[in-house]
């Protein structure tokens, strides 16, 4: 989710619509010369951008689609899910400006937002809100809470998809003249789930599943945000609290082992907000192969 499709979308679209402008106050070229005739970028004008002006509404006021490209959110959203998002749901806001220009809502406990990374802006992340502007928000013993108040958290059997699984790593080079092949990256998934437990929360109205790992300790995160924002953050052993400074999110992956989220690098400000992650339409296993549709339906 690292590129921002309206930063051609939009030049392009304003650049063919005053064009197009143009031509019916003064040139008239479509008028005079009739359908066919015109310069070429007259006749583009006319041909593209009322599509162009479409698509740039509904994508920046409505549903935009994006492509999931990590396993940070494993188990609810695998690498290759392409989602839809609701533009409207955290406020409509103008496209490259991000000005809010009328206040729609704003996100909810448990909510899969999507926004605009806060040490790069240029970048998109998709992440599970977990703290709201004013919250305490707390981990001992592998509970989360809210308010001293622990999230209702219930360990469950997971049947992982192995397919899934496979996907967790991609191939390619991981490191300067180091490749990594797709079978040792789907063997390397299927060890990892060998070392998974997984565990049911609920906040609000969403009921979602996440993934731990054996012999990791989601505890050791906080110093990362401790050193960065000593004033929010306070650990203790395998303890950790966070303060939600007004007007900002915290959120996390519901891959709590393999998510860089807000326990490294902060809070996630009301203006990079970008949408509410709402459904799964399409699935695209790497390499050569067709999409699939088995994964379509409701993120919750």
């Amino acid at each position: 989710m690292d590129f921002d499709f309206n930063l051609i979308l939009v030049p392009l679209t304003i650049g063919l619509g005053i064009i197009w402008l143009l031509d019916k106050l003064t040139l008239k070229q479509r008028k005079t010369r009739g359908r066919g005739k015109e310069s070429l970028l007259v006749r583009w004008a006319y041909d593209f951008f009322p599509v162009l002006a479409v698509v740039l509404i509904v994508r920046s006021f409505l549903i935009e689609p994006f492509n999931i490209p990590s396993s940070s959110m494993v188990p609810t959203l695998y690498t290759g899910d392409f989602i839809a998002v609701n533009k409207y749901a955290y406020g409509v806001r103008l496209p490259l400006t991000y000005n809010k220009v009328i206040d729609t809502g704003t996100p909810e406990h448990g909510d899969v937002a999507v926004f605009r990374y806060p040490e790069n802006p240029s970048i998109y992340y998709i992440k599970r809100v977990i703290g709201l502007p004013g919250d305490t928000v707390s981990y001992n013993q592998g509970t989360i809470a809210i308010n001293d108040v622990p999230v209702a958290t219930q360990a469950i059997d997971f049947d992982a998809n192995a397919e899934l699984t496979s996907q967790l790593y991609s191939s390619g080079e991981v490191a300067p003249g180091q490749m990594l092949t797709e079978e040792n990256a789907a063997m390397m998934g299927q060890q990892e789930e060998s070392d998974a437990k997984y565990f049911k929360e609920t906040q609000g109205k969403h009921e979602y599943v996440v993934r731990y790992l054996n012999g990791m300790n989601s505890s050791q995160y906080a110093p990362f945000l401790q050193q960065k924002s000593p004033e929010v953050v306070s650990s203790e052993g395998n303890e950790w609290r966070i303060n939600v400074p007004e007007g900002q999110y915290f959120v996390m992956g519901d891959n709590r082992d393999r998510s860089a989220d807000g326990r490294f690098w902060g809070f996630v400000p009301d203006d990079n907000l970008a949408g509410k992650a709402v459904y799964i339409w399409m699935h695209k296993p790497p390499g050569l192969q067709l999409p699939t549709f088995k994964r379509n339906g409701a993120i919750d």
